[in-house]
């Protein structure tokens, strides 16, 4: 779906991702690359397919959009260097010119010497590119700044005919603020309510966006 934010064309993609079109930019959030491999250590049997699924959707998205830029408003990694991060040390080598940049979030606890080692640009607060702010949590002060941020995972739940009750990830946007779902299969739902009249949420469904 193409919408129009601050003056600028942005496309969200039911992958859980937003393009923007001018910057060649492709902004994901909640990745939480090892949180699978986390579980497996603690002794429960997640899948290693699930880091895999979220790497084999994110090369989906590079090859749909000229992108120049990939950055993630925090939660890129869960804990520490595992075998699903070591994957991805994989996948990254398979695009050298891609510039990935970081805003780090409660989960992302890798060394600097590992953000180097992958290539990665680390910030600790935010990346601003007028009109945007990007940022991990929503932020409470409000300035001249949209700001795009990640961290909650959110949800809608969308009602059917015969009073069925099915929850969706959505995309959040706000007069100040927009809010990405999380890209990571591996995550929960919070389920988000207006908090303005102009609101906005965009559900991902199985095979398209819809404005709710």
């Amino acid at each position: 779906m193409n919408i129009e934010c601050r003056g600028e064309q942005l496309i969200l993609s039911k992958e859980k991702a937003i393009y923007w079109e001018r910057e060649k930019m492709l902004i994901v959030s909640d990745l939480h690359i090892g949180k699978s491999a986390y579980f497996r250590k603690s002794g429960l049997q997640v899948p290693h397919t699930v880091g895999l699924s979220d790497l084999q959707r994110l090369s989906l998205l590079l090859k749909t959009y000229p992108t120049e830029k990939l950055l993630v408003t925090g939660d890129m990694f869960h804990n520490n260097m595992n075998s699903d991060a070591a994957a991805f040390a994989e996948w990254r080598k398979q695009y050298p010119d891609l510039q990935v940049i970081l805003v780090k979030g409660n989960h992302d606890d890798l060394k600097n010497e590992d953000y180097r080692a992958l290539d990665i640009e680390v910030h600790t607060r935010e990346v601003i590119s007028a009109p945007f702010r990007f940022v991990h949590e929503k932020p409470t002060i409000q300035d001249g700044y949209f700001n795009i941020s990640g961290h909650i995972h959110p949800g809608v739940m969308l009602y059917g005919k015969a009073r069925q009750r099915l929850r969706f990830p959505c995309f959040y946007f706000g007069s100040h603020c927009a809010i990405l779902p999380a890209f990571s299969v591996f995550t929960g739902l919070y389920l988000l309510r207006p908090e303005a009249e102009d609101d906005r949420f965009y559900a991902i469904t199985p095979d398209r966006i819809i404005q709710v």
